[in-house]
Parts: structure tokens; C-alpha cells; sequence
């Protein structure tokens, strides 16, 4: 789908976005790059300043803007599933390394594990409208740190066949992590050619400091031929300006540096634009995922990765809401609907999230799915031509004809390219609604995912593979 309908900001405040940045990254700067990033960076022509701050002079950037890659393919396990960014193209997904997992049944939370993901996984990888799988949640059932990484990857990619992205919490875990998917992979140069996961990197740590360790493992993984996503999570209030304009500056001057890097230690590495700000309840602290600001947020950020003509994502689809119920349907439907419509190429957090995302939900997942049907509905658009404008279907039924459309060939014909049909949401009369024992849609949803479960994953691995990467790796997930 081709958004880029929305724009929420003018041309001219997208220049001065642009300017804004630009100054920040020459007079502010930067600091606690690692020794590695400050070496790689220097050497491209960013100065050390004598308090540590790395700064980046304007004709750096734009000498780093016009040798980045625009044109990104995250490639899938399943080809039917490699996901093309360029453009204004839209992409839904998950993501937010939630704690806890929604349990719709007791209404309440608990810690979430490996099987917990395994499974969101192999729900994500039936659902048409969720595009690919970040981790959505943390293996909290794993204790250390290197084999709850290598599990994390063994559950995302045993579940689904969907582009996967995900974190390390050290560089030295990216090696072995390598070696796992080049094992999944066929070899490693099989995974160089379509490296189906990609490194969700917090290389900043707002406002404008480097995630030391974070570089480092971004350093491991452009190595290791891992597309990376530059993601700059700031929160508006807090760790970034307070208004809106303020919060996409400091995201995209911070994602600016981070390009920067990258094409510093290989030029044209797949770099995904990652501004991430968030909004901020000023009146407790809370994360308002949920809110219009973050609609705007996210549709403004969009708006800047077309400016510069960079593949970028930005989250939406967050519900403050603790349960999937109308406040977490309303907050769903704005920002997802208005990040596509505004052309972002991947919509991370999109589905299944809760709590501002403290908790995930694989009920929500499902609903999710038919939400951004919906969603991608409006971003298709209106198509007008002769046949869309339908003169001839109204002679034929206004001039004799039965004086209404149904039925007819025109009607008939277009049914499923006009209209989008959801696979949960219930539109029959109060009457059939009563007759069918009343149907509830989060129960439903929970029906839809056991049937999803009970079926075996068709992105399991081959016996032989798997036995071989149990006997290399402790894998917690059974058999």
C-alpha cells in the first residue's frame, strides 16, 4: 500500500525541522560514543569536541544523506513476505519488548515468557494485515542475558516465516546469534543474501548521548551483514522537548547522527530511520502511547523520512488501555490510521500492545489484525475512473431497471475490492446477533487463537536442523 496522503506538516516546516537538526548536530552534539564510534566518526569528519561531544558538521550530514540506502528490502524467510521500503510504502508490525503478558481471562497480567513470544509469532505469521514480527515481548523466564537473546531469535523465527527484527542486550551475544541464523539460513552466505532478522538498535539514549553498548552491538551486526534499525525513543516532556515539533527535531537529529555511523562504518548499510518519540502524560509521568499527540508524532516523523527520501519507521497502534476494550480500540485506530495514511514505510507496535507497552496480548494481536485491515482500507483511498464512477450501473437501474444495485454484475464483481470485511468484528442485526448466542469479540478472539495453535507452524524447523541447533544452544522452548 502507497500512503503519503497525510501531511501534517507544511513544506516549509519540514525545512525547518531539517535546519533545526542540523544545528543541534553541529553546535550540541553527541556524547559517550564508544572509542570504536568516536574512531569511525572522526574519520568521516565529525570533531571530538574537549568535553567529549562528537559534533557533526551540516556538509557531513549531507554528504552521509546522499550515500545512504533508499532503497530497502527486509527480506523473509518466506520471499512472499520480504517487505519493500521504499517510497511512501506501508507496513504493519509489532514490536515493544513488553514485560508482561495480558491474560483476557483472569483480566489481569503476569510475567511473559518463551512460549508466550514462540506463540505470537505463529499467530503473526497467519494474520494478513501484520506485515512482520519485532519481538513483542521480553523472555522473562530466561534469567541469562546471552540465552535468553538466542532463544528470543530460535522462538521468533520457529513461529513465523515474517521478516523478524530484535535486540541484544551485549555485542559479544551478536557472534553466536550470527551463528545461529546462518545455521537457519543454510550457511552463511545464504543469510548474507537475504538476512531475514534485523537489529532493533537503541543507539541513543535521549537526549543526544550515544547507548554506548548499544553502538557496539550495531557495530557487530552491520558486520555481520544484519540490516539495523536507528531507533530514537525520546520521551516528549522528559527525555525530549515538550512540544511536538520539539520532540520530531531532537528524534531526527538523533536519528540524522545515527546515519552518520552507520554509512561511516559501511557506506550504504541498510539503515532504517527510526524516529521513535513518544508522548508523556504531564500531569502523572505516564507514557501516552494511546493519545493524539502520539498520532501526530508518528505522522509528523513519517513525514520527515519522506523528506529526506529514507526508508523510516515510527510506532503507532499503542493502547494505554490495560484490556482490549473500546479505549483501546479508539487509541489503535488513530495513530495506526494515521501513520499509514501518512506514508510511513514500517509501523512498529502496531498491534497487541497495552499498558503503554508494559503488557502484550495476543487477543489484541488478532483484533489488531482486523483494525489495520481497516486501516489500510483508508489508505488505499478513493479510486476514480470511469468504471469506479459507476454512470452506467446508474442508467441501467434508475432508467427500468430494479431501482437498487444489489445484485447487479458491477456489485457483485467488486465486492472484495471495494470493501474490506473484518474477520471478528460482528455487523449483524441485533436479531442475529441474539440468535447466534450473542457472540463477544474478545471471546472470539481467544477461539481464533487457540485454532491458530492447535495447528502445527509451518515455520518449524526441519528436525535435523533443529536437533542440530539444541545441541549447539540451550534452547527453553520444548520440542
Amino acid at each position: 500500500m502507497e500512503g503519503g496522503q497525510y501531511k501534517p506538516l507544511t513544506q516549509s516546516d519540514m525545512v525547518a525541522i531539517h535546519n533545526a537538526a542540523l544545528e543541534a548536530l553541529e553546535t550540541i552534539g553527541l556524547a559517550d560514543a564508544p572509542p570504536s564510534g568516536v574512531a569511525h566518526l572522526t574519520g568521516s569528519g565529525a570533531i571530538e569536541g574537549a568535553d567529549g561531544r562528537i559534533r557533526f558538521p551540516r556538509a557531513l550530514v549531507e554528504d552521509m544523506l546522499a550515500q545512504a540506502n533508499r532503497s530497502i528490502t527486509l527480506s523473509a524467510r518466506d520471499p512472499a513476505h520480504d517487505l519493500e521500503l521504499s517510497g511512501n510504502r506501508v507496513h504493519y508490525g509489532t514490536a515493544g519488548a513488553a514485560v508482561h503478558l495480558v491474560d483476557v481471562a483472569s483480566n489481569s497480567y503476569r510475567e511473559c515468557g518463551v512460549q508466550d513470544l514462540h506463540d505470537a509469532a505463529r499467530i503473526t505469521d497467519v494474520l494478513d494485515n501484520i506485515h512482520f514480527l519485532q519481538r513483542p515481548m521480553v523472555c522473562r523466564d530466561i534469567t541469562d542475558n546471552l540465552e535468553m537473546d538466542l532463544n528470543t531469535i530460535y522462538g521468533c523465527c520457529s513461529g513465523t516465516m515474517k521478516h523478524v527484527g530484535t535486540s541484544f542486550t551485549d555485542p559479544a551475544f551478536v557472534a553466536p546469534a550470527l551463528e545461529m541464523l546462518h545455521m537457519i539460513a543454510g550457511g552463511e552466505d545464504k543469510w548474507r543474501e537475504r538476512p531475514f532478522v534485523s537489529n532493533s538498535n537503541c543507539f541513543v539514549v535521549p537526549p543526544m548521548k550515544f547507548a554506548t553498548e548499544s553502538c557496539q552491538v550495531m557495530e557487530a551486526c552491520i558486520d555481520g551483514g544484519m540490516p539495523v534499525l536507528l531507533l530514537s525513543a525520546g520521551m516528549a516532556g522528559a527525555t525530549a522537548p515538550s512540544t511536538v515539533a520539539g520532540a520530531i527535531t531532537q528524534a531526527v537529529a538523533e536519528c540524522l547522527a545515527g546515519l552518520v555511523y552507520v554509512n561511516a562504518v559501511k557506506p550504504g548499510h541498510p539503515a532504517i530511520f527510526g524516529t521513535w518519540p513518544f508522548g508523556l502524560d504531564l500531569r502523572s509521568g505516564a507514557m501516552t502511547g494511546g493519545s493524539g499527540e502520539q498520532a501526530l508524532l508518528t505522522a509528523g516523523c513519517a513525514q520527515m523520512h519522506g523528506y529526506y527520501g529514507l526508508p523510516g519507521g515510527a510506532a503507532a497502534g499503542i493502547a494505554d488501555a490495560k484490556m482490549p476494550d473500546m479505549q483501546a480500540g479508539w487509541e489503535q485506530m488513530c495513530s495506526n490510521v494515521m501513520a499509514g495514511l501518512s506514508g510511513c514505510n514500517m509501523i512498529y507496535e502496531a498491534a497487541g500492545m497495552h499498558a503503554s507497552l508494559l503488557g502484550f496480548c495476543h487477543e489484541s494481536l488478532i483484533l489488531g489484525d482486523d483494525i489495520i485491515g481497516q486501516a489500510l482500507r483508508c489508505v488505499r483511498g478513493i479510486e476514480v475512473n470511469e468504471e469506479t464512477l459507476a454512470l452506467d450501473q446508474m442508467r441501467e437501474v434508475c432508467l427500468g431497471g430494479p431501482g437498487h444495485y444489489l445484485g447487479t454484475d458491477q456489485t457483485l464483481s467488486r465486492m472484495e475490492t471495494d470493501h474490506v470485511y473484518p474477520t471478528l468484528g460482528n455487523r449483524a442485526s441485533p436479531k442475529e446477533w441474539d440468535e447466534l448466542g450473542k457472540p463477544a469479540l474478545v471471546p472470539n478472539a481467544t477461539l481464533r487463537k487457540e485454532a491458530i495453535l492447535a495447528a502445527p507452524s509451518r515455520a518449524r524447523f526441519d528436525p535435523v536442523l533443529d536437533r542440530a541447533i539444541r545441541e549447539r544452544f540451550t534452547i527453553h522452548l520444548p520440542e
